[in-house]
């Protein structure tokens, strides 16, 4: 099908994050300015160099039944359950294709799915290993490889949702989630399909990564003050905290919505492309790449800059990343960054790696659509090196009146950039 260009609007939103259960529940922890880091507990993290991580508020188990759950790695459990809560929250009742009185429908082939994440079903690779050895072979469960799969949970989100227009797992390690909401919002204007439920998810908190991840020196070793270890911008940042959960959202073209009488989050303008070809886990240290990502985010899109009030930054909490994000923006928008008012929620919910992009897609969204800015926490004296206006102790009022633009940055290891743009309606 030839390209047909059409506008790009978010109907449904899901999440179940450190912070809530729910995307409401999660919208309310960020504007409290709640962190969601705790200690982890058991004997198997004991001996960690990091002990703490931002755990899912709700497990789970909690949620889905125990047949389903059991054949599903937790990242495909957590991207099921936020995009239930989206496809609810989009006005659908039933999967694509069955007859409903009581929701929206759309044909099978015009729907599709893409739900990154950035390693997989690892917790399911690993626990299986130890089954392998401590139990043998006939212990191993027969679902191990669906669930260990990277494109497990867009593949069982599209089972249950009926999707046959596509479904994709784009895998760009901490952009992965962005980039499957960017790789959707293609589907939709190329006219593949109408309608994309897309986003992020990640369950990686296990002694292997973690381990991995802090010998790296790339983790917070803040085990003491696990509420305080997620500190973007802030002159004793020590790294990361990892997090798990997903978040998901519907996206739809806007004939489609309106046709329907669909409830309109805000419009999706695009996406902005780039790759640092600096190193495999080093941010390049002038903000090259993501300058370019910003740039061609504005390229392809139109955006004036002038209208930007909102960015959800990438913000991870690490000495290197937080100030060359900053350095790219301020390249290319100059004394426009001034009057965009900036959030990074990593401060709350850690980072979730490859769901970072989904959940931060998600409050982004709300952010423009309450016009609120949620506070970033933890910064008790902010790095010389820091020149831009952090929102911080109480939710920012974005602009009131007239359309406002918001971006949100995802950047992954081997230098992946990506950052989207949303205007509301």
């Amino acid at each position: 099908m030839s390209p047909t260009n059409r506008t790009v609007v978010v109907t449904g939103i899901g999440a179940t994050t450190p912070l809530g259960g729910d995307s409401a529940s999660t919208w309310e922890g960020l504007l409290a300015g709640r962190s969601g880091v705790k200690p982890l507990e058991g004997e198997r993290f004991a001996e960690l160099p990091v002990r703490i991580a931002a755990t899912a508020a709700v497990d789970p188990s909690e949620v889905l039944p125990r047949p389903l759950a059991r054949k599903l790695d937790r990242s495909a459990q957590f991207a099921v359950i936020a995009a239930r809560e989206a496809w609810a929250d989009a006005g659908y009742t039933d999967p694509a294709g069955a007859e409903t009185t009581t929701g929206a429908s759309i044909a099978p082939e015009r729907l599709g799915t893409v739900i990154a994440s950035g390693i997989g079903g690892v917790t399911t690779l690993l626990d299986q290993y130890d089954v392998l050895k401590e139990k043998g072979v006939r212990r191993v469960s027969p679902h191990t490889v669906p669930m260990l799969m990277p494109n497990g949970p867009s593949a069982n989100v599209g089972l249950e949702v009926n999707a046959r227009a596509g479904v994709h797992t784009p895998v760009s390690a901490c952009a992965s989630g962005a980039e499957a909401i960017g790789y959707a919002v293609e589907m939709i204007r190329t006219g593949r399909a109408d309608v994309v439920v897309a986003g992020g998810t990640e369950a990686a908190i296990h002694p292997l990564p973690i381990a991995a991840f802090a010998n790296m020196m790339a983790m917070s070793k803040n085990n003491d003050n696990p509420g305080q270890a997620s500190r973007p911008y802030d002159k004793g940042r020590d790294g990361f905290v990892l997090g798990e959960g997903a978040g998901v959202v519907v996206l739809e073209s806007a004939e489609h919505a309106a046709a329907r009488g669909a409830r309109v989050y805000c419009e999706v303008l695009g996406q902005g492309l780039s790759a640092d070809s600096h190193h495999i886990a080093q941010p390049e240290p002038t903000g090259r790449g993501v300058a370019a990502a910003v740039q061609n985010l504005l390229d392809n899109t139109g955006l004036d800059p002038a209208e930007l009030v909102h960015l959800n930054a990438h913000a991870t909490s690490t000495p290197q990343g937080d100030t060359a994000e900053l350095k790219a923006l301020r390249k290319v928008l100059g004394d426009d960054l001034d009057h965009i008012a900036i959030s990074a929620t990593k401060s709350m919910t850690g980072h979730l790696l490859g769901g970072a992009g989904g959940i931060e897609t998600v409050a982004t969204v709300l952010a423009l659509y309450h016009r609120l800015a949620p506070p970033t926490i933890n910064l008790d004296e902010i790095d010389d090196d820091i020149d831009a206006d952090i929102v911080t102790g109480e939710p920012r009022k974005l602009r009131a009146e007239g359309p406002i633009s918001a971006i949100n940055n995802s950047f992954g290891f081997g230098g992946h950039n990506v950052t989207l743009a949303f205007r509301t309606v």
